[in-house]
């Protein structure tokens, strides 16, 4: 369908920008942060504080967001995007807040080390270092260590697949699902039919993927590696029940869509949303894109039946929620 219209005059405000490939890392993160001053307000919660732990290369913040009500709540572990280079606990605030407020669950955002300066696999390290504390401090987060899940949008939906594939493998707090939003989960190259029909013109572009991959990895070879593409880790079963949400006008979306499939035909209960219209990071506009709104209902929804549900002090399962959904439009 055609590009939404909210989506479109939000392109049009970025028409003369430099694409971020032909920016230094620096200006391009200048540029990055800025984009907070255009998104709405976010949903009010109860409160928010920092934590800085020890990382597997030294101090990593966590910072935390807890919802209006009584405890103890689900905890999600989020992570944010943009392309392994890009983006702070800052850019994602908004978004945690709204996770937190619409599935009333504690959140708790890592500000794992970065690329260049910090190469694969630093990141995904770090992001098993503190789904691991968070797991282990749960109760003191005000937060039910037998509810967890793991989230991330884009670099951050590879960082929470990583995750989850390293929690089951190398162990870690039980995790109840995985958020993947429009998530990164494979090389440039070859790449699929979306990276060509989405090549440019939508925000994220083809050249900046390479780009972002090229600062992540030292070598193209580790492309391969399932820590770094879990699309082509060789066994995807017995993970955490998924959602994964994915936009019509992004490079990403073969590759989101894959993974959801690969899980399914693994045995994962796995829900399936295409938003049609919208582009890469969509989700970041709530409030200001219709679309975007739509989709964080729908993770928010999906997160209340994926978690236990505590009734009468006993705490049961939704199941309704993670099996495959019709692509939304």
């Amino acid at each position: 369908m055609p590009v939404d219209p909210q989506i479109q005059a939000l392109l049009n405000i970025g028409t003369g920008v430099p694409a971020t490939h032909t920016l230094p890392v620096d200006v391009a993160r200048v540029h990055y942060e800025a984009r907070i001053a255009l998104m709405a307000p976010p949903a009010d919660i109860a409160g928010v504080r920092e934590h800085t732990i020890d990382g597997p290369g030294g101090a990593l913040r966590v910072r935390i967001y807890t919802p209006h009500g009584t405890g103890p709540f689900p905890l999600l572990v989020f992570f944010h995007g943009s392309g392994f280079v890009l983006c702070s606990l800052d850019t994602h605030d908004g978004m945690c807040r709204n996770l937190c407020a619409g599935a009333g669950c504690v959140v708790a955002s890592v500000d794992y080390r970065l690329a260049p300066e910090h190469k694969f696999p630093a990141g995904p390290e770090d992001c098993l270092r503190a789904t691991r504390w968070a797991g282990m401090h749960a109760v003191e987060l005000g937060a039910d260590p037998t509810r967890i899940a793991v989230a991330g949008d884009s670099a951050g939906g590879n960082m929470a697949a990583v995750t989850a594939i390293r929690v089951r493998d190398e162990g870690g707090p039980a995790l109840c699902g995985q958020l993947l939003l429009y998530p990164v989960t494979d090389y440039h190259t070859p790449g699929t039919p979306s990276y060509e029909q989405n090549a440019e013109g939508y925000g994220l572009t083809r050249d900046t993927m390479k780009w972002f991959w090229g600062h992540y990895l030292r070598d193209p070879s580790e492309g391969t590696h399932p820590h770094a593409s879990p699309l082509r880790a060789p066994n995807l079963s017995g993970l955490p029940p998924a959602l994964v949400i994915t936009a019509e006008y992004d490079p990403l979306r073969d590759e989101g869509e894959l993974y959801a499939e690969r899980l399914r035909t693994t045995g994962v209960p796995t829900a399936l949303s295409r938003y049609d219209g919208v582009n890469h990071g969509f989700m970041f506009w709530v409030g200001v894109v219709d679309k975007a709104g739509s989709a964080m209902n729908e993770a928010c929804e999906w997160l209340r039946g994926v978690l236990p549900v505590r009734a009468n002090g006993v705490r049961t399962h939704r199941t309704d929620a993670v099996t495959p959904s019709a692509h939304a439009s």
